[in-house]
C-alpha cells in the first residue's frame, strides 16, 4: 500500500511539475499587470550567451527600452507569462524595445524543449545564466522577476511574480519609456 501511495505521489509530482508538460492556468490565480516604479539607477551588468552562444551585453542596448525577465522552465508563473512577453515584444519592437529572457540554471536543451510548446513561440533573445550569478547583481529574490529599463540603461520598473505583459497598461508604460 505504501509503495502504491509513493507511486501515485510520484506520478502527481511528474504531471504537475515536469518542465515539458504545459501548466494549465485553470484554477490558478490570474497574473497581474502592475509594475513597481524604481529609482532611475543604472542597470547592473548583464553579459550572457544567447541560444547561438553569442554574447549579449546589455550595455550595447543603450538607446532602447529593455525588458529583462529572469525565469526558469520549472517555474509555473514564468511558464504562464512567456507567451505574453512575446506579444509585448511584437507590439513594441518597432518602438525600439528589446526583450531579454534570462534563464537561470538550465541548459539549452531544456529551454529549447520548453520553447517548443509556448504559444506564440518567443522570438526575443533568450540568455543563459547557468550558475545564477546575475540574480545577486540584479537583486532577484525569486522567479519570475522582471525589470524594465529606460533608454539611458536605467531601471524604471520592477515586477516580482507573474505578469500579463501584453496588458494595455504594461504596453503603454513600455511605449512611454521609448518616447
Amino acid at each position: 500500500m505504501i509503495g502504491k501511495m509513493i507511486g501515485i505521489r510520484l506520478v502527481v509530482l511528474v504531471v504537475f511539475c515536469h518542465p515539458l508538460i504545459p501548466v494549465s492556468a485553470q484554477g490558478l490565480p490570474p497574473l497581474t499587470h502592475s509594475l513597481t516604479p524604481v529609482k532611475n539607477t543604472a542597470a547592473p551588468e548583464l553579459e550572457l550567451q544567447n541560444m547561438d552562444e553569442e554574447v549579449v551585453d546589455i550595455r550595447a542596448l543603450e538607446g532602447k527600452v529593455v525588458v529583462v525577465n529572469f525565469w526558469a522552465t520549472w517555474c509555473p508563473p514564468c511558464r504562464r507569462e512567456m507567451g505574453s512577453l512575446e506579444r509585448l515584444y511584437q507590439a513594441t519592437k518597432e518602438q525600439n524595445v528589446e526583450v531579454l529572457a534570462v534563464n537561470i540554471g538550465e541548459d539549452l536543451d531544456t529551454v529549447f524543449s520548453f520553447l517548443g510548446i509556448v504559444e506564440p513561440s518567443p522570438t526575443f533573445k533568450m540568455l543563459f545564466d547557468p550558475d545564477g550569478a546575475s540574480m545577486s547583481r540584479w537583486n532577484v529574490k525569486g522567479l519570475p522577476t522582471t525589470f524594465i529599463l529606460n533608454k539611458k540603461g536605467e531601471l524604471a520598473y520592477r515586477a516580482v511574480g507573474g505578469r500579463e505583459f501584453d496588458h494595455a497598461e504594461i504596453i503603454k508604460a513600455v511605449v512611454d519609456l521609448s518616447r
